[in-house]
């Protein structure tokens, strides 16, 4: 296959999916069959453009222009085939974990999870080979309608209050800032295209560039920077491969993905240095990753705490892009992708000792380590990851912050990655401590369980070890985010 034809069957293969899934919704194994069928030959298509994307091609399909000098056009960078391989790939062991989640917990509509799932991989593969801003903005607002169904799964009236704000969040973000920011855009630099270097230079007063860099910012509300972060925990009401999907694969590596793009490839990285309009940025997101952390040690239930790491884990990305090295571009790019493997795994742990324990607080796991040993040294694997401790894949891109950081001089910075590890470990390693050297409680012994259904430990343990092996196998992602810094510089 051609690359055009590549991108194209990589956007198409997910909706022709989800209708091969809704055709059968009466034969569980088949429908099961296709949903892995169709999630392996999308990471096949993705794994296919890579080669090419580090030989240095850059293919390109334009399908229509609605408007005059607005094209819906798609082309494939370093970046966007980082996100690319991340969500195709995750998808696959996603998929292998819901058949256990769904089947263990007797889930309704599962037909339409599956149905959803896909096109939701569709919306995410389109925001990642998006060529100009008005084709992103389209596949993410499609992402954002699509996961609706998925966030108001169960249909309690708890489930249907967390899609409203949800929907109020990202959609309320979407329409009063990205979108005047993309227009506002499109008047300035007569064209929505991105492109090394950026559009804007020369363009805007310091002033006005840090005022239309604050409606990105704030518009991307993917990103869950505060204060505009409350619709990620409140989407926890969804079942929890909804929820690894929200945190790891698709929404909020959409929204990280977006801000980092937003500033290499719309204003430049030498634009917005020379006019120092992200000093604001490192602030608010440096408040985040604090603040959040804070949330995350007294929450009691696992999956807002896991939501409020992800919010904190999430700025990571855009304090590094704010800091505009070429250092700190790597380090965001990686953290997508590290970021990615962990958060799925302890969500995938979460979701297990709900399964197998009906366990959802924190404060209920004395001794669980005992009974589901899998499910619990994954979890281990994935938070020290996240706290930054090798060798997970989590050290390789909090150490490129880091030095960035330091060369900087970014002195602030470098307290708030030290204060926030010490934060993680303390919302962290109190779950493991519990989990493996507490007596099981009396629920426990009165009534023993064993570990999950085989695909979610399957699926959670493919996930951890794929935590360690970032660390050693590492060259390719750098490679593609090299490739990333030098179109950036």
């Amino acid at each position: 296959m051609t690359a055009t034809t590549l991108i194209l069957a990589a956007l198409s293969i997910p909706v022709a999916g989800s209708i091969g899934i809704a055709l059968c919704s009466r034969r569980p194994n088949l429908r099961e069959t296709v949903t892995l069928i169709t999630s392996a030959l999308l990471f096949i298509c993705v794994a296919s453009l890579l080669p090419s994307i580090l030989a240095g091609a850059r293919p390109e399909i334009q399908l229509l222009e609605p408007l005059p000098g607005l094209p819906v056009v798609f082309r494939v960078e370093p970046l966007g085939m980082l996100f690319a391989l991340i969500a195709s790939g995750l998808w696959i062991i996603n998929s292998i974990y819901s058949i256990g989640y769904l089947r263990g917990n007797n889930e309704t509509n599962q037909t339409r999870f599956y149905v959803c799932f896909a096109l939701a991989l569709s919306a995410a593969i389109g925001i990642a080979f998006a060529g100009n801003l008005i084709t992103l903005f389209v596949f993410y607002e499609i992402l954002t309608l699509i996961t609706y169904p998925l966030v108001t799964h169960h249909g309690t009236d708890k489930a249907k209050h967390g899609g409203r704000v949800y929907l109020a969040f990202l959609i309320g973000t979407s329409v009063m800032f990205l979108l005047p920011a993309i227009v506002f855009t499109w008047y300035v630099a007569g064209t929505t295209d991105f492109r090394p270097g950026g559009i804007l230079a020369g363009q805007l007063a310091p002033a006005a560039l840090a005022l239309l860099l604050a409606l990105y910012m704030f518009g991307i509300g993917k990103a869950a920077l505060m204060p505009f972060h409350r619709w990620l925990p409140a989407a926890m009401v969804a079942p929890t491969p909804v929820s690894a999907l929200l945190h790891a694969v698709a929404v909020v590596k959409a929204g990280v993905f977006t801000v980092v793009k937003v500033i290499v490839y719309t204003f430049g990285t030498e634009t917005l240095a020379a006019a120092a309009s992200t000093d604001w940025l490192i602030g608010v997101a440096g408040f985040t990753i604090i603040a959040a952390s804070v949330v995350a040690i007294y929450a009691d239930n696992l999956k807002r705490r896991l939501a409020y790491s992800t919010v904190s884990q999430l700025s990571y990305v855009v304090l590094a892009a704010a800091m505009l090295a070429p250092l700190s571009i790597i380090g965001a790019a990686l953290h997508i992708a590290t970021h990615a493997v962990a958060k799925i795994t302890l969500f995938f742990a979460a979701g297990a000792i709900y399964t197998a324990a009906h366990k959802t607080e924190v404060s209920q796991l004395n001794g669980i380590g005992r009974r589901m040993p899998w499910t619990m040294a994954a979890f281990s694997i994935a938070a020290l990851s996240l706290i930054g401790v090798p060798p997970a894949a989590g050290f390789v891109s909090k150490w490129f912050i880091l030095m960035s950081a330091v060369e900087g001089g970014h002195y602030l910075v470098v307290a708030v990655l030290i204060v926030s590890t010490l934060l993680n470990a303390a919302y962290f390693l109190p779950i493991i401590y519990s989990a493996f050297f507490k007596p099981l409680s009396a629920d426990d012994i009165a009534h023993p369980h064993d570990e999950a259904p085989l695909p979610m430990v399957l699926a959670l343990t493919i996930t951890a070890g794929s935590t360690i092996a970032l660390f050693f196998l590492s060259a390719p992602l750098l490679q593609l985010v090299q490739q990333l810094v030098a179109t950036a510089y």
